[in-house]
C-alpha cells in the first residue's frame, strides 16, 4: 500500500473518530442539559401521585395565573405580529432617514434586561412615577394591573417577529411587488397576493418564538406585577410563590404546564422549519 493511501485511510479513520466524539458528546450535552432537568419537573411533580398533580394544576390561583398567562400571549403576539409586519416591511422595501436607528431600537430588548424594562415601567406609570399622577386623577391603573404584565410581554417579544422577516423580506427583494404595480395591483392586493405567500412560513416562525418567549417571562412580569396572588401572578410567577414556600410538589406540578406549552412551541416549531426548508 502506498504512502498516500496511508495518509488518506488514517485522515479518515481521525475524521470518522472525530465526528463520533462530537456527536456523543452533543448527545451528552442534550441528555445532561435538558433531558435530565425535563424528567427531575416530571417525577417531582407526580412524587406524591396523580390526585396531587391534579389539586396542584386546578387549584383556583394556578387557574388565574393560567388564564392571565393565556391573556398575555393572546394580546401581546398579535400585536408584535402587526407591528414585526410593518417594521419588516419599512426596513427592507423603503429607504428613509432614521431606518438603522429603527433598527437598532427593534434589537433593544436584546440588550436590556427584563428586569430593568419593568423597573422603566413603574418609573413611567407607577404611583410615584412621571404619568403616575395624570393615571391616579384618571382612575387608571397600569402597575399591578394587567395592563403592566402585557406592556411588559410587549417589550421582551418585540424583536422576533420584526427579525425573522427583515432578513427574509430583503433578500426576496422587490422585484415581484414592483411586477404587481405595474400589473395594476392595489397596495393591499400586492401584499395579500404577493408579499404575505412569500413570507408566510417565516411569518409563523416568529410568532412561535413569540410565543413561546410571552409565555416563559419572568423577568420584566415579576417587577411589574406585585406578586397578588390569583390576580397579577402568571404561570411562572405562582410557580416561584409555591417553591418559595416550600410547597415542592405543587410548584413542580404547575411548572409541568409550562413544559407542555414548552414542548408544543418545540414541535410547532420544527415543523414550520421543515416548512421553510421546502420554500
Amino acid at each position: 500500500m502506498s504512502t498516500l493511501a496511508i495518509t488518506t485511510t488514517g485522515l479518515a479513520r481521525e475524521r470518522r473518530w472525530g465526528a463520533i466524539s462530537l456527536i456523543a458528546a452533543a448527545w451528552l450535552a442534550f441528555l445532561f442539559f435538558l433531558v435530565l432537568p425535563l424528567g427531575v419537573v416530571l417525577s417531582e411533580a407526580l412524587k406524591q401521585g396523580y390526585a396531587s398533580f391534579f389539586t396542584a394544576v386546578l387549584e383556583p390561583d394556578a387557574i388565574a395565573a393560567l388564564k392571565l398567562t393565556l391573556l398575555a400571549v393572546g394580546i401581546s403576539v398579535p400585536l408584535n405580529l402587526v407591528f414585526g409586519l410593518a417594521a419588516a416591511w419599512c426596513v427592507s422595501k423603503y429607504e428613509f432617514r432614521g431606518k438603522s436607528l429603527l433598527v437598532t431600537l427593534i434589537d433593544l430588548p436584546f440588550s436590556v434586561s427584563p428586569i430593568v424594562a419593568g423597573l422603566i415601567y413603574v418609573l413611567l406609570f407607577g404611583a410615584q412615577g412621571f404619568f403616575g399622577d395624570w393615571l391616579a386623577e384618571h382612575d387608571i391603573q397600569i402597575i399591578f394591573a394587567v395592563p403592566g404584565i402585557v406592556l411588559a410581554t410587549l417589550f421582551v417579544t418585540v424583536p422576533f417577529v420584526a427579525r425573522e422577516l427583515i432578513p427574509l423580506m430583503q433578500q426576496q427583494g422587490t422585484q415581484e411587488e414592483e411586477a404587481a404595480r405595474l400589473l395594476g395591483a392595489s397596495g393591499w392586493q400586492m401584499f395579500w397576493h404577493v408579499t404575505l405567500p412569500n413570507i408566510r412560513w417565516g411569518l409563523m416562525y416568529g410568532v412561535v418564538l413569540c410565543t413561546a418567549r410571552a409565555l416563559g417571562e419572568f423577568g420584566a412580569v415579576s417587577v411589574v406585577s406585585g406578586h397578588i396572588r390569583g390576580f397579577t401572578n402568571t404561570l411562572p410567577l405562582h410557580v416561584e410563590i409555591l417553591y418559595n414556600e416550600y410547597n415542592h410538589v405543587a410548584a413542580f406540578s404547575v411548572a409541568t404546564l409550562l413544559l407542555l406549552m414548552a414542548l408544543v412551541m418545540l414541535l410547532v416549531k420544527q415543523w414550520v422549519q421543515e416548512k421553510k426548508g421546502m420554500i
